[in-house]
């Protein structure tokens, strides 16, 4: 019997990418895929193979800045779920999350079969409740969950994220290039300014090709950071989609980027990463996924606080990594055409 499967990831775009192979796990099988996502990860939503179908909807229990629960507007969800005629559902968190609202809104729209991870006593509200490592990564947690219900990767898909390609990278992407991306979706996870504005000079100084990309609130934060007419220095803040940001990203040889959904991205297109891994959330959970790449941070204390906002002076995690050691680490991702004297080429484990 041909089955339509709904799949729940509410957040950003990174935790979209990051479900993309539980997604195609799902689709091997079932008749029809639809995600149900927030505003957050809609694009990434979008660009998932796999996925027939979204639905949009803004979770109270999940939204960073959640809007009041409004009786309507979850009863319109409900009407939208039940019209689409559902037979099994997948709610897909992180270890922080609750999927029991969302069941209950599952529920109330006549979904028979609903699965999750849930440490909570879910009463009537899952008919699989799964438990997972809390120190597994988010695609092998979405991986174990949809596998509860029978769903795994077919023959020949190794599970690293993809995402469908659907355009061409802008000018100024020609030849070899490094991306830099100083943004992040968190003002915690972020690299200084004026650590990015140095590397990019570095970079640059070098002989290298360096784009800098932004989103379109980060247009003033790109133009820092590539400082005033470096030749072989592009500024792309703000003039990109994800679509298109992916292009940027695949044709890159590395990317320097923080623990935010670029990361991820740059893994579904197949790039290397160099990751400013501010230790909010552990590494072990959300690190780049299926390609080579480095981890840079400083061991502290506050590991794990899952801040928005660096509390401590100086936001010591990211703001004790120096210019030196992420040049560095983008030499060992991709090497110089002339290599360095002294330097040899390294990766670490792709997972």
């Amino acid at each position: 019997m041909s089955r339509h499967v709904l799949l729940v990831r509410p957040d950003n775009e990174g935790d979209v990418l990051l479900t993309g192979p539980a997604v195609r796990a799902v689709a091997a099988t079932a008749g029809r895929v639809t995600l149900l996502c927030g505003p957050r990860g809609e694009k990434a939503a979008r660009l998932l193979p796999g996925v027939d179908d979204v639905i949009v909807w803004r979770h109270p229990w999940i939204d960073p800045e959640p809007p009041p629960v409004d009786r309507g507007d979850v009863l319109g969800l409900v009407d939208r779920v039940a019209g689409a005629g559902v037979d099994e559902a997948v709610v897909l968190t992180s270890f922080h999350q609750s999927p029991l609202p969302t069941a209950l809104v599952l529920r109330m729209a006549g979904v028979a079969v609903i699965a999750a991870v849930s440490e909570d006593y879910p009463g009537s509200l899952l008919d699989v409740r799964h438990h997972v490592d809390d120190e597994v990564h988010e695609v092998e947690r979405a991986l174990s969950t949809v596998a509860t219900l029978g769903y795994t990767l077919p023959p020949g898909d190794a599970g690293r994220l993809a995402v469908r390609r659907t355009g061409a990278a802008p000018a100024g992407c020609e030849g070899p290039y490094v991306v830099v991306h100083p943004g992040a979706s968190a003002p915690a996870r972020a690299w200084a300014p004026d650590r990015n504005t140095a590397l990019v000079a570095a970079l640059a100084d070098q002989g290298r090709r360096v784009v800098v990309t932004g989103g379109p609130g980060e247009r003033a934060l790109t133009a820092q950071v590539v400082g005033a007419g470096r030749p072989g220095v592009v500024d792309l803040g703000g003039r990109t989609d994800l679509a298109v940001l992916a292009e940027v990203l695949a044709g890159a040889e590395v990317v320097v980027v923080g623990n935010t959904g670029p990361a991820h991205l740059a893994a579904a297109v197949g790039t290397p990463v160099v990751s400013l891994y501010a230790p909010t959330v552990p590494a072990a959970r959300w690190r780049p996924w299926g390609v080579p790449h480095e981890l840079l941070h400083v061991d502290v204390p506050c590991a794990g606080c899952r801040a928005q906002v660096c509390p401590v002076p100086g936001h010591p995690c990211l703001g004790g990594v120096g210019v030196a050691d992420v040049a560095a680490a983008v030499r060992r991702l991709a090497p110089v055409r002339a290599p360095l004297a002294g330097v040899t080429a390294t990766t670490r484990d792709a997972r």
